[in-house]
């Protein structure tokens, strides 16, 4: 934008430089031939009057001599039946052609142009006065006036090529703040505001955006605080269901309702207050993926056992810290794992790999027709919500990294959390 704007100024600059220099420059050239004339004129002025007093050859050579066309050459007096007095730059066919049409006026010679002024002496005879302008004489001061013209010329369009370089310089880094703040927002740096700057019409550009960003928190703190409100309604259901698995008699099935309860209750609680933290402070959380997996993997293995699935973790050996916090981590293991059983029958086995690359799932079972479709939110063609790999997905973007559905190894699907991007997708 800023180049367009310097080659505008100067296309624009330029255009109305020539418009004008150029018809100056004519009207110089012009004036400095008409003073030229002009002088010429003058000198033969001056000897018409002579003429008047003396038309003796003697005198009109003294007087001749005597003037600064004729002592540098310039200026000659015609005579009928005499040689010129001065010196001629004329045929003698031109200066009689003059002095019979009695007319005053310029007529071309070799390097200029001679002015002859006729005049009719008091005996009747017909003198012409011949005064010579050299081309460089018509020239004189043309070119330094023309140079100084295209010095200005210059300087104008310089000055308005910077002035447009400075605005544009201005009008770009305002755009580039503006759109700096935008991309900080999007990465949900909510906090972000800009400081409007530049023209009229990008301070207003700077003012609707904060005021966006003002009305996006306010609207995501409502936001937040229903889905903490639609939590804890869940607490009363949550109450009867517990006090129904208390009242059973003790026993593995009662073990198992109870410690579901137990756990509903800290999905709840975690939910509430991840709904109730702000979009930064979420960002700045952080967990042991593998700490998670271990834990989820506790529950999960109960229900594996009960259907007589087989399954294997490879890897899990060291920490992998992931910027998402424990209730994410955990959605995102139950949504990848929960994939497994609500999708294969009972008995189909399983491998969970963790790695500092991320986290596969991969199963025996008949695996996935249409992944795009597949992770498409709300879409599903097995009955369930639709939700699952949609979890993943989401999770994956916040933290730049890359969901795979595809082929397991072991026949079924496999669905994976890369932590990084592979280059160029």
């Amino acid at each position: 934008m800023r180049w367009a704007l310097n080659r505008l100024a100067l296309a624009i600059t330029s255009m109305v430089a020539l418009a004008f220099l150029v018809p100056l420059a004519v009207a110089i050239w012009q004036i400095a031939h008409d003073k030229a004339v002009s002088e010429a004129r003058q000198q033969a002025t001056s000897m018409v009057t002579v003429l008047g007093v003396n038309a003796d050859p003697t005198a009109l050579t003294n007087a001749v001599a005597s003037t600064s066309a004729g002592s540098a050459g310039l200026l000659a007096v015609h005579l009928p039946g005499l040689d010129p007095i001065g010196t001629s730059h004329l045929t003698a066919t031109t200066v009689e052609s003059a002095a019979k049409q009695r007319r005053s006026g310029t007529v071309a010679a070799a390097g200029g142009v001679a002015y002859l002024q006729p005049t009719v002496l008091t005996d009747g005879r017909t003198v012409v006065v011949e005064v010579f302008v050299t081309d460089d004489e018509m020239r004189r001061g043309v070119w330094s006036a023309w140079l100084a013209l295209g010095g200005l010329a210059v300087l104008l369009v310089g000055g308005s090529t910077l002035l447009a370089d400075r605005l544009g310089a201005q009008l770009v880094r305002a755009t580039r703040q503006l759109a700096a703040s935008t991309r900080r927002l999007g990465a949900g740096e909510l906090g972000e505001r800009i400081e409007p700057t530049g023209p009229r019409e990008l301070r207003d550009a700077g003012q609707a955006f904060n005021t966006m960003a003002g009305d996006l928190r306010r609207l995501l703190d409502r936001e937040r605080e229903l889905a903490a409100d639609l939590s804890h309604r869940l607490r009363t259901p949550l109450t009867a269901l517990r006090l129904d698995a208390e009242a059973i008699p003790p026993g593995p099935i009662a073990d198992r309702m109870r410690d579901a309860c137990d756990l509903l209750d800290e999905e709840l609680d975690a939910i509430i207050n991840g709904a109730r933290l702000g979009v930064e402070e979420r960002g700045k959380e952080q967990c042991d993926l593998v700490e998670v997996l271990a834990d989820r993997l506790a529950f999960w293995s109960v229900l594996a056992e009960d259907q007589e699935r087989p399954w294997e973790v490879v890897g899990g050996h060291e920490p992998v810290p992931i910027p998402l916090s424990m209730s994410d981590v955990i959605l995102v293991v139950d949504a990848m794992l929960g994939n497994v059983f609500s999708h294969t029958d009972e008995g189909v086995a399983f491998r969970v790999s963790v790695s500092s690359t991320g986290l596969l799932v991969d199963d025996a079972g008949p695996g996935i027709d249409d992944p795009e479709a597949a992770v498409r939110r709300g879409h599903s063609g097995a009955g369930s919500t639709g939700l699952g790999l949609d979890i993943v997905r989401r999770a994956a973007d916040n933290v730049r990294g890359q969901l795979i559905v595809g082929r397991s190894p072991l026949g079924g699907a496999r669905v994976g959390l890369l932590l990084t991007s592979p280059a160029g997708s």
